[in-house]
């Protein structure tokens, strides 16, 4: 089969980028090259906003670049979009022709509007948020937006981005502190100016660069142990102490710190302010970064042109099943250990044994869709593979907790396994979380044993309890000796987390 490759150029006010994209075999797109140029076309803007000619001759320059590299590639589609330097330019239309007669791009402005609501279009179909409001500062404009129940509520784009705001109120490279107290005046009164931004009390979504290499600080700061950017959240506490941080440093340092790219030193104390005033301004709940930007919101547009609605139905649905194909799981015994485990939860449940509620049944269903999808890579050591796969890969619609719980519960082996795995994040538990979380675990790898031979053999089963014990019956159509033999073996860890002995009797349905 062929594969589909896509590709998109982004010319904003500080960097231009091409990203390719493959598209995988579950319809989502693979971000499978990023080449990054720092332009900082808005510096070459003059005061009438003509774009001037060097700033023409490096756009041209970097837009070849990207030509040679993309026609590497068997394209099925390209896409060209400029932000907000070439929006505000008077002089647009004698650099859409350039840059058609030199490199053949159909370069597409984008509106403000457009701006804003790609970024929000990129959240909503990649992270579990119903409601929150949406920031990306780029060079030389910012647009936030407000959504509820995953609809568009409300867009601006202020005319101001982290290379004006450097340039307007620092002097030197590095601000004093005076000039920060007038950066953060200033940013507080601009967004004072929108009601709908004050008093939300809901996540803020932040996008972009700036955004990444703000997270990107923190937790290198915070030696924090798991992977990934998307969707790791901040509080007000943790905005304040990265910017306070980054403000005592002299800029040798500053150029140097973990996780802030070197073209981004000058430009970082204005990003950071902005995340925060915002995020005072609104009283967030909040601040959490998408990975997942313009570039992706306009893919998403193509993409689901044929739906008649741009938003996925159901984001986490989407990844889930991206794993299952991607791992090549097998969905007949998905269905069938998921059956088991429904049965075994809830009939547990209604007995008020183990102390389960309603709710943990959605993290058991969830694990039971990729348990033990480590054994792809090897049978072995498939428990240390799922692990570590779930732990460290972005899973849409997941936030950074929900990912590593997950993890927790589809790799569970045994207790020992179960306490390495958790040792780097035990203190993010309460002693009675983890111990719900290994009964969970426990029990789904308990009824994976009941369909060890993928035969449905074990069809249903029922639950007695007589005082400490508890008789599992289970109704099996053929032969069970097999699916016998491993509940046998593996009963033990359930027992321990339930604290009572279980008796397991085959009978033929």
């Amino acid at each position: 089969m062929s594969k589909s490759y896509y590709a998109i150029i982004d010319v904003g006010s500080n960097t231009m980028r091409l990203v390719i994209y493959l598209r995988e075999k579950g319809g989502r797109l693979r971000e499978i090259e990023n080449v990054k140029a720092v332009a900082r076309l808005r510096n070459h803007l003059k005061k009438d906003n003509r774009l001037s000619e060097e700033g023409i001759r490096t756009l041209l320059t970097t837009l070849t670049s990207f030509k040679e590299v993309a026609q590497s590639y068997q394209l099925e589609e390209m896409v060209c979009v400029a932000t907000a330097t070439i929006r505000q330019a008077t002089n647009q239309e004698e650099i859409t022709e350039k840059v058609s007669e030199q490199t053949g791009f159909d370069m597409r402005i984008l509106s403000e509007h457009e701006e804003a609501y790609y970024g929000y279009l990129a959240v909503v179909n990649s992270t579990p948020l119903t409601e929150g409001i949406t920031v990306d500062i780029g060079g030389g404009s910012t647009e936030v937006t407000y959504f509820k129940d995953r609809e568009l509520v409300e867009s601006h784009s202020f005319p101001f981005g982290a290379l004006t705001l450097q340039q307007d109120f620092f002097k030197k490279e590095l601000p004093t502190e005076d000039e920060m107290s007038d950066l953060r005046q200033y940013l507080m009164e601009q967004f004072n100016t929108l009601p709908w931004l004050q008093k939300r009390k809901v996540p803020l979504v932040g996008i972009g660069g700036g955004a990444r290499n703000l997270v990107q600080i923190d937790q290198n700061l915070k030696e924090y142990p798991l992977a990934g950017l998307h969707q790791y959240k901040m509080k007000d506490s943790d905005l304040s102490f990265v910017k306070n941080y980054l403000f005592t440093l002299p800029m040798k340092k500053l150029q140097k710190v973990e996780g802030l790219s070197k073209d981004r030193a000058d430009i970082i104390l204005p990003a950071t302010e902005v995340f925060h005033s915002l995020y005072d301004v609104s009283q967030s709940s909040g601040f959490i970064l998408s990975r997942k930007g313009l570039r992706d919101g306009v893919f998403y547009e193509q993409l689901t042109r044929d739906m008649g609605t741009h938003l996925f139905p159901n984001v986490l649905e989407e990844s889930i099943q991206e794993l299952v194909t991607d791992y090549d799981l097998s969905v007949k015994q998905i269905n069938h250990v998921q059956h088991l485990s429904n049965e075994l939860f809830h009939q547990l449940h209604e007995k008020g044994v183990g102390g389960l509620r309603k709710k943990d049944w959605q993290e058991v269903k969830r694990a039971s869709y990729v348990f033990n999808l480590g054994d792809y890579i090897d049978s072995e050591a498939s428990s240390q593979h799922t692990f570590y796969l779930l732990a460290n890969r972005t899973i849409d619609g997941l936030m950074h907790m929900e990912r590593l719980r997950l993890a927790l519960l589809a790799s569970f082996k045994n207790k020992t396994l179960f306490k390495q795995f958790l040792h780097p994040y035990k203190k993010w538990f309460l002693k009675d979380e983890r111990k719900k979380l290994r009964l969970l675990g426990a029990l789904l790898k308990f009824c994976y044993c009941l369909d060890s031979t993928r035969r449905q053999t074990v069809e249903n089963l029922e639950v007695a309890v007589d005082g400490d014990d508890l008789n599992i019956t289970l109704y099996c159509e053929g032969e069970w000796m097999p699916e016998e033999y491993q509940a046998e073996k593996q009963k033990k860890h359930l027992e321990k987390s339930l604290k009572k002995s279980i008796n397991l009797t085959f009978v033929e349905k």
